[in-house]
C-alpha cells in the first residue's frame, strides 16, 4: 500500500502522511481501518521505525489516526471530513498560484481548461 520515492526531495515521513492522507481522501481506508504497524511498515519499506513513528505521530495530530495500546493504530471516524477540510484550505494557495499565472500572461481559457480536464477524470 505505501511506497516510498527514494530520489524524492520530500522527507520520507512526508510521504507517509500525504499516502495516508491521500489513502483517506480517496476511500481506500475508512474509518476504523487498521493502518501498518511501525514495525511492519519499517520493514516493508526499509525505512528506519522511528521515521514511520514520527508520521505516525503527525496524523495523529492531526486527528486522522488514533492508537490503542498493544492493538495499533487506526483511521479515526471523523478523518476524512479532516483531511477533504484541509485540503480545501489550499484554496488560498490556489489562488496565489492563479495570481502569478495571470500575471505571467496565462490566459484564462488554458486555465479552465486545465480545471476541466482535471474534473473530467
Amino acid at each position: 500500500m505505501f511506497s516510498i520515492d527514494v530520489f524524492s526531495r520530500v522527507a520520507v515521513y512526508e510521504q507517509i502522511i500525504k499516502q495516508a492522507e491521500d489513502y483517506v481522501s480517496s476511500g481506500l481506508l475508512k474509518a476504523g481501518d487498521k493502518i501498518p504497524s511501525v514495525r511492519n511498515l519499517s520493514v516493508s519499506l526499509s525505512v528506519n521505525p522511528n521515521t514511520i513513528q514520527k508520521a505516525y505521530s503527525e496524523l495523529d495530530l492531526r486527528g486522522i489516526v488514533f492508537s490503542v495500546p498493544g492493538k495499533g493504530c487506526f483511521i479515526t471516524e471523523n478523518a476524512k471530513e479532516i483531511v477533504n477540510q484541509n485540503k480545501r484550505k489550499r484554496l488560498d494557495e490556489l489562488s496565489s498560484l492563479i495570481k502569478e499565472l495571470k500575471i505571467a500572461g496565462t490566459c484564462k481559457e488554458d486555465i479552465l481548461s486545465l480545471i476541466n480536464s482535471i474534473y473530467k477524470d
